[in-house]
């Protein structure tokens, strides 16, 4: 008896090794929205190397705890997703949907502790007359509508799983990977907007 005799079979709907998670259509919007917020980056960085004074001084009205907690919600939104593709690959189902829905849940709260980052900010009088707020609201606006177009994706995760007839494991991959770019975007923006002094 070989080795390889002795391991257990994977599971029926495993991927095969060196799988690409997803959808190849999926990866190709990713990566395109991935370099649209690059150059939005870049200009954001040509921007305040020119001013960094002002950048500075309207940074600091920023609230760090807030942008903290949002990181945590969104990470934490991430690892429910991710643990949603593999009680999906392992066939149990009702775990997925459960887990996907707790990733929904918590870009909810996301979009909520935005709104409520935006109305205090416009409350106390910054709005994009500042060059550093213009980049905040755009920003933070597009990667919002990101969130919301996620939780569409989701949404329609946690509607092919109820099917039977429908259930399948590249179309939660492909919610999955969507939803990690929208996690590393914000990442990578609240390293700009709030940590980067």
């Amino acid at each position: 008896m070989t080795q390889s005799d002795s391991l257990p079979a994977p599971p029926r709907d495993a991927p095969a090794r060196g799988h690409l998670p997803g959808d190849g259509h999926m990866w190709v919007m990713v990566l395109g929205d991935m370099i649209i917020f690059g150059g939005y980056f870049v200009i954001f960085m040509i921007y305040r190397t020119m001013t960094p004074n002002e950048f500075l001084a309207a940074q600091q009205h920023l609230d760090l705890d807030v942008g903290a907690v949002n990181t945590v919600v969104l990470l934490t939104s991430s690892w429910f997703v991710a643990r949603s593709v593999l009680a999906a690959r392992a066939g149990r189902h009702e775990q997925a949907i459960r887990l996907v829905w707790a990733g929904g849940g918590c870009g909810v709260l996301f979009m909520l502790l935005k709104a409520y980052e935006w109305a205090h900010e416009i409350a106390a009088g910054r709005t994009n007359s500042e060059l550093f707020y213009s980049f905040y609201y755009v920003l933070t606006g597009v990667h919002l509508l990101h969130v919301a177009i996620g939780l569409i994706v989701l949404g329609v995760v946690v509607r092919e799983l109820r099917n039977p007839a429908r259930r399948r494991v590249s179309m939660v991959e492909s919610g999955a990977v969507y939803w990690h770019m929208v996690d590393l975007l914000w990442v990578v923006i609240f390293a700009l907007l709030y940590v980067m002094r």
